[in-house]
Parts: C-alpha cells; sequence; structure tokens
C-alpha cells in the first residue's frame, strides 16, 4: 500500500500530478496553503497521517535540534539540479524499494538515501 503524501511547496507541479496520475494519495502546499510555516507543514502532515517530502534543509533542524514532533517518515531530497517530474520518480523508486522506514528522516542524494531514526517519542509514527 502507498503512503498518504504531504508534498511541501517547494515540490514541482509536475510530480505532484505525476503522483497522482499513479493513484497515490498527495496533498501539496503549493495548491492549498503556500507560505505556511513549516512547523505547520510538519504538524499538518502528522494531524493528517501523511508522510512530507520536502527539498527544505531546515526539517532536520526542527526534528533534531527544536525536537519538534514529526510525521511517520520525513524525505529531505538533497538534489540541486533536476527535471520537473523527477522527483516524483524518486519517491516512487523509493517506495518501491522499500527504502522507506517508519519513524526515520531520510536524505535522499539522486542515488543514495541515508536514514536517521527520530528521537524517540517524537514521531506519530512510533508509540
Amino acid at each position: 500500500m502507498t503512503p498518504c503524501w504531504l508534498l511541501n511547496e517547494n515540490f514541482p507541479q509536475p510530480s505532484v500530478l505525476c503522483l497522482r496520475a499513479r493513484g497515490w494519495d498527495v496533498a501539496a502546499i503549493s495548491e492549498d496553503s503556500p507560505s505556511i510555516d513549516d512547523e505547520v507543514v510538519m504538524e499538518r502532515a502528522r494531524a493528517e497521517g501523511r508522510w512530507l517530502a520536502t527539498f527544505d534543509r531546515d526539517y532536520g533542524e526542527l526534528v533534531f535540534k527544536r525536537r519538534l514532533s514529526a510525521p511517520g517518515v520525513i524525505v529531505l531530497l538533497r538534489v540541486t539540479s533536476y527535471l520537473p517530474q523527477e522527483p516524483a520518480d524518486w519517491l516512487v523508486q523509493l517506495h518501491e524499494e522499500q527504502q522507506l522506514q517508519e519513524g526515520c528522516f531520510h536524505i535522499f542524494d539522486g542515488h543514495t538515501v541515508r536514514r536517521r531514526p527520530f528521537l524517540a517519542g517524537l514521531s506519530g509514527g512510533l508509540s
């Protein structure tokens, strides 16, 4: 089963549409809540039970330095040059290869993924 996703404002619209065409349940900040604070984005992902995908490095600070509660999964896409549909392809690939683990912050560089577990009790996916 494919998880529900919240795609941060910087996620390209062609990728949003591509994931929806594949039948994925995605909500996009750029469509319904542009310019909201990162903390609000993260809280929305938690409240709606969605995994969060972003290009914004600030989420690592929110989770690990400020110790804010995180959604079940955060994927930071650390790629600077890409085609607009590639982020969708990356999420599909990571999902199909079962590279995403509940309770972890994932950093994807376009080729490899690194995982860092959230601190105990700070993820919506951990008890």
